[in-house]
């Protein structure tokens, strides 16, 4: 039979529901005698995650006066495992530092081998005992609980989404697939939990990929994708969920420069794909101003903009910014290239094509730094029509 301990079990009730967890104890070496184990559940009915489990057959003596022979912790997951237990008559006593949290008796015979001993605190038997103050307690614990289990729950779903979303986008992207159904589990997302800018830029994500679906599809059937209803909402749908993900990350507590970084840039990607050229340049510039790190990205995006809307001037002015931020960035200098040759003019007296100042050193640095680029054979062209010496010095590299 087994029965329960009175007394101060719950002096301190945080101790038992809210512990830390301890490293396990060496196993103990086998002794003659039976193996007992069983499992603790704390009385939030949650695994009690540490402690002792000591027994002893000093059944007339208080805890403090009383021999035990095996002694035992309990684990991570609330399980326990006592070897060498001698047959007699127990008092199993759970323990925490010096509070007792139950006891419970157990007979071991001479045949016994294996016995189970488990002790749910959850009880209402356990329950009872307690001080209305303590009961009190641990219903309020267990409502906080339920809240933050709820919210746990949340979250685990939104990253198994984000994880799926993610990996969708990235298979779409080279072929501009149908990506709707990640555009509908994103619109669920943040419907879930609208105050995480995260959710909101992945929204964006996938509203723009499935605009550049709808357009690339548009162009295969020699169709004007600007002339689309559902091309421009989902740009337009695209660029809020972008300004809401700025508006989030922008008013954090300590705000991510990483994230608002891509928040801004996504957002100028998105603009660009409506055509707004001129709001697309500042979202550029704030990302490289939000994380300067990867400055050289994001200004080399705004001179590529720049470039492709024809505006020469300020795709030099945008590419040299994002040299000077990282002069590894290729394509920077492609642009600084294709800028200054528009600049070219012949030469009075040999009525040669010369380029301005620097525009031979970008298209080489070019050449350099992408040796394996599609576009090498232009910068190549270009420059044997400038009569121009190509740089050679650099290794090719492999493909």
């Amino acid at each position: 039979m087994m029965k329960t301990f009175r007394g101060s079990l719950f002096a301190r009730l945080a101790s038992i529901v809210g512990v830390a967890i301890f490293a396990v104890a060496p196993a103990l070496a086998q002794k003659p005698g039976a193996t007992v184990h069983g499992h603790v559940t704390n009385p939030a009915g949650l695994d009690q995650t540490a402690g002792d489990v000591k027994f002893t057959t000093d059944q007339s003596v208080s805890y403090k006066d009383a021999k035990f022979g095996v002694t035992t912790t309990i684990d991570g997951q609330g399980n326990y495992k006592a070897t060498g237990v001698t047959p007699g008559d127990y008092f199993v006593y759970f323990v925490l530092g010096d509070k007792i949290l139950d006891r419970l008796e157990i007979k071991v015979k001479a045949e016994d081998t294996d016995l189970t001993l488990n002790d749910d605190m959850s009880r209402a038997e356990y329950i009872k005992q307690m001080t209305p103050e303590q009961q009190k307690s641990l219903e309020e614990y267990k409502k906080k609980n339920a809240a933050v289990n709820s919210a746990n729950q949340v979250i685990a779903k939104l990253n198994a989404t984000l994880k799926t979303v993610r990996a969708d986008l990235t298979a779409a992207a080279p072929t501009k697939d149908d990506v709707s159904k990640d555009v509908a589990m994103m619109k669920e997302a943040v419907g879930a939990k609208p105050d995480e800018g995260l959710l909101w830029l992945t929204y964006g994500d996938t509203l723009l990929a499935q605009g550049r679906h709808l357009a690339d599809a548009d162009k295969k059937a020699g169709k004007s994708p600007s002339s689309d209803d559902a091309v421009n909402q989902s740009y337009g749908d695209a660029v809020d969920a972008y300004k809401k993900a700025v508006a989030l990350d922008s008013a954090a507590a300590k705000p991510n420069a990483a994230g608002l970084a891509a928040d801004y840039n996504q957002l100028g990607n998105a603009l660009t794909a409506q055509g707004k050229t001129d709001e697309a340049i500042p979202a550029f510039d704030s990302a490289a101003k939000a994380d300067p790190t990867k400055a050289g990205i994001y200004y080399k995006n705004a001179a590529a903009v720049l470039y492709n809307a024809g505006q020469m001037d300020a795709a030099l002015d945008a590419a040299n910014k994002a040299i000077a931020a990282d002069p590894n960035e290729a394509d920077a200098y492609f642009i600084k290239g294709q800028a200054l040759v528009t600049k070219s003019a012949p030469d009075p007296k040999t009525n040669k094509l010369t380029a301005p100042e620097g525009c031979v050193e970008a298209y080489n640095k070019f050449l350099q730094l992408a040796p394996n680029d599609p576009k090498v054979p232009e910068v190549k062209q270009v420059l044997a029509s400038l009569g121009a010496t190509i740089d050679t010095s650099y290794s090719k590299k492999k493909h």
